[in-house]
């Protein structure tokens, strides 16, 4: 394929990024203190943008993508309670009770890996970095349950990924059917 012919694929995907970043306001939790600002949510959508490349282009890996993002949300809803009933273990510098909590945890994660449907570990470890992080940025705000908290946080990382894995979809069936049109139309 020419280089003129190739830029189209890069006008294309910058388009994509573009109309992310004008939807990032209306994915839900972006407006929320809890947050923050919409470029910490769409961050996980380029993200599972780019996970959905990763776990190799298909609707079926990123379906199981999705679910190891959910995966790791439970995963880490886990470990926040079992570090609490653990908390007393914790000390400076080493966190005893919550080293404890992950030990626990990654168990069951790993042992997904012999579940059909449920075995793409790599986005249980993502989804589960991503939840972390918005659970840690700016603590839970004053009055807010944790239920709520966890409820929120998983809702805008959920929406988050699906709209990441569509971006992703959408850039392998565009990019594919160009690319074959390209290549069926002669030498390049």
């Amino acid at each position: 394929m020419t280089f003129g012919k190739f830029m189209l694929i890069p006008l294309f995907i910058a388009f994509q990024a573009f109309t992310m970043m004008v939807i990032a306001p209306f994915i839900p939790g972006a407006d929320k203190v809890l947050l923050g600002a919409p470029g910490l949510i769409t961050w996980i959508a380029f993200q599972a943008w780019a996970m959905y490349f990763l776990a190799g282009c298909t609707p079926k890996m990123g379906a199981k993508t999705l679910v190891g993002y959910a995966g790791g949300i439970l995963a880490s809803i886990a470990i926040f309670e079992l570090n609490g009933v653990l908390s007393s273990l914790n000390s400076a510098p080493i966190p005893w009770g919550l080293c404890l909590a992950v030990f626990v945890v990654v168990i069951p994660v790993i042992m997904m890996e012999k579940v059909p449907g449920l075995d793409f570990i790599p986005a249980y470890f993502i989804g589960a970095g991503v939840f972390f992080a918005l659970m840690t940025h700016g603590g839970k705000p004053e009055g807010m349950c944790t239920t709520s908290w966890y409820g929120t946080a998983a809702l805008a990382e959920m929406v988050a990924c699906a709209i990441g894995l569509v971006y992703g979809w959408i850039t392998v069936t565009v990019r594919t059917c160009y690319t074959n049109k390209v290549t069926s139309a002669g030498p390049q």
